[in-house]
């Protein structure tokens, strides 16, 4: 019998396939973040020293609207053919499940971001006046923030009849604690005015309790009726 990470590799491969064939979570994000991107900077022309004070705001805003994009999909598709409801009676541990969907939105949202953030150094004229490693630093953790809430509330919305809505409305409320971490320690690195040792503290502390809490807590999401 296939162990508990087998189980959770082969899901999360699976995902990844039909990510690669269809690319709609993917070109959904792309869309709405490029969106965000050129809004913000044709509505004003701030100076690099205003970028570097407002970027942090404005990535994970973007970010984790664009993020909201995919982790709706996370489940839907487990819902075609009762996908969902053979591994709700197989003897598979529901865990497994949950971190293969947690690993396929983070690299998801991690490829977005990627992606967006020469964007926003050129569209912005960003340059780090702090320690610039410590951004890949913040973007782990705070993306881990996001999608490991976002999969979990995504599973407790699934069966509503507006699970577009109701995602957002869960997630963004408990999301304010990360956040606010993650603009914050963009912000202190960027500008280089104060250190980012205690937002990103308070990071790693958010994530380890809401990973803890969600895997606590999946098993009888997974098997509400």
């Amino acid at each position: 019998m296939m162990g508990a990470r087998g189980l959770t590799r082969a899901t999360l491969l699976k995902d990844l396939r039909l990510e690669w064939r269809s690319k709609d979570a993917t070109n959904a994000m792309l869309f709405f973040a490029l969106l965000v991107v050129v809004i913000f900077s044709f509505s004003f022309d701030p100076t690099a020293e205003e970028s570097r004070r407002i970027a942090g705001g404005l990535v994970w805003v973007a970010f984790l609207f664009a993020s909201v994009v995919a982790l709706n999909q996370t489940w839907a598709r487990e819902l075609r053919n009762q996908v969902l409801d053979a591994y709700r009676v197989s003897p598979a541990p529901p865990n497994s499940l949950f971190l293969a969907k947690v690993f396929g939105n983070f690299l998801f949202v991690i490829v977005l971001e990627a992606l967006m953030t020469p964007l926003f150094v050129v569209f912005y004229n960003l340059h780090a006046l702090g320690p610039a490693y410590l951004l890949l630093v913040v973007a782990a953790l705070g993306t881990w923030a996001l999608v490991v809430n976002g999969t979990f509330f995504a599973a407790i919305s699934l069966r509503t009849r507006s699970r577009e809505i109701m995602l957002p409305l869960l997630l963004f409320p408990i999301s304010i604690p990360a956040l606010l971490a993650m603009v914050e320690a963009t912000s202190a690195i960027l500008t280089g005015e104060f250190s980012a040792k205690f937002w990103i503290v308070l990071l790693v502390t958010y994530d380890l309790v809401f990973t803890m809490a969600s895997l606590f807590l999946f098993e009888l999401v997974l098997h509400a009726e």
